[in-house]
């Protein structure tokens, strides 16, 4: 049996299957996104949302593909802190690991308080730190309890998705007309919706993250990933169709809650507690997967010592990164309680589409013998992430430009020092 050295920082346990890698992206993706998101978006886009789920679900499936590859190759935890790392220098992967710690951590506190407005609107920050706490508990006590908790709220939420389906359609409220394109659409709107709906999408970046933890990495990830993409794809395709046939543009546009006016306008008022049920414990869902994809970025960073070096402890019973873990749930607690949620989710889609940015620019160094993908691939997944980087509402953009300067002047002071400590 193979000892650890002193010096070397104990390994994590690869415990998860292809099932259980595909039911952890789909907790992920088919979250809150899918119950919050449709109606920002469609007040962008209009009549054209679907072409924005459309342009979101291409730049999706660029970065899916070039993490998945990539992954394969790099099977750490880390997910593009490592690959950046590697393929392009050490501030291009720090810069990649800061992009996600903190949009996701952003993304993290959202999702925490739609909890919150769900179950309990008057107390939604208490709830919502109650909500961290607890699920930061399963996390800590092992990723195989986390991947059987989330396969229980992905039938939840997928059950509830089916029965606004259905109701929908089956109404006769729906109207097929509701579903052209018309004079409305402008392609700004089309791409500021596309940011928008990307936020729901990126969930798939949680089974790269757990790259240490999959059985067989190099097998499972490239089929868990484009798995977990095209089964979201399906489902938020099927539910815009729904709601734009019953409500049309204009009124989804206008929802706050885009689901349950979409079941109460199709005559089914008694589906509006079970679709609220849902969009709570889908936002659980996410904020599970969500917390366990920054720790194990915040365990790798903390590995290089980019982070402090106590958060790459690994807990010896539990074999999971418990000190990141409970670092997060504190920064997530913080932020959950004095954050508004559309900017929390506007911030973070910068970040996390940055982050995407330089993982398909990673994977355009690959050799073909490293399962290099098409170079057109990474090429449409760099332009995209850039271009709806920056579509997005001008306060996101700015924000997120500040952050991760922010982020990289840190980097540029460490290195300084640690130069003038070596010249010492």
């Amino acid at each position: 049996m193979r000892t650890q050295s002193p010096g070397e920082q104990p390994g994590l346990q690869r415990r998860l299957s292809v099932s259980d890698a595909v039911v952890i992206g789909l907790g992920s993706m088919i979250g809150a996104g899918i119950f919050a998101a449709l109606g920002p978006a469609a007040a962008a886009a209009g009549s054209g949302l679907l072409v924005g789920l459309a342009v979101a679900a291409v730049v999706a499936y660029c970065n899916a593909t070039s993490s998945a590859r990539l992954a394969a190759q790099y099977p750490q935890s880390g997910g593009t802190y490592v690959y950046g790392r590697e393929r392009l220098g050490a501030f291009w992967g720090y810069l990649a690991g800061w992009s996600f710690v903190v949009g996701k951590t952003a993304s993290c506190a959202a999702m925490a308080l739609t909890v919150g407005a769900y179950v309990w609107p008057a107390y939604a920050n208490a709830v919502a730190a109650a909500a961290v706490v607890a699920l930061t508990a399963v996390n800590y006590r092992g990723v195989q309890k986390s991947a059987l908790l989330t396969r229980v709220i992905v039938a939840i939420v997928l059950a509830v998705l089916a029965l606004v389906v259905v109701v929908s359609l089956s109404s006769g409220q729906a109207d097929t007309g509701r579903l052209e394109i018309g004079t409305d659409i402008t392609v700004g709107g089309v791409l500021q919706a596309g940011g928008l709906l990307f936020f729901a999408f990126a969930g798939y970046a949680r089974i790269a993250t757990l790259g240490e933890e999959v059985r067989d990495p190099a097998r499972t990830i490239p089929r868990a990933i484009p798995l977990a993409l095209g089964i979201t794809l399906v489902v938020y395709t099927v539910v815009a169709v729904a709601a734009l046939a019953v409500l049309g543009a204009d009124r989804l546009g206008s929802a706050s809650a885009p689901l349950a006016d979409t079941v109460r306008a199709a005559g089914a008022g008694w589906l509006v507690p079970v679709v609220q049920i849902g969009a709570a414990v889908a936002a659980l869902g996410s904020l599970l997967a969500l917390v366990l994809g920054v720790s194990r970025t915040t365990l790798a960073m903390a590995r290089d010592r980019h982070l402090p070096n106590a958060l790459a402890a690994v807990h010896p019973r539990f074999k999971t990164p418990h000190r990141a873990e409970l670092a997060v749930a504190a920064v997530v607690i913080v932020v959950a309680t004095t954050a508004d949620v559309r900017g929390a989710i506007g911030f973070s889609s910068f970040g996390v589409l940055l982050y995407y940015a330089i993982a398909n620019a990673s994977a355009w160094t690959l050799t073909p013998a490293q399962g290099r993908p098409q170079r057109i691939v990474p090429v449409i997944g760099v332009a995209g992430c850039a271009v709806l980087a920056f579509a997005l509402p001008l306060t996101s953009v700015i924000a997120g430009v500040v952050v991760i300067a922010i982020g990289a002047l840190l980097y540029g002071l460490r290195r300084t020092r640690a130069g003038r400590a070596a010249a010492r």
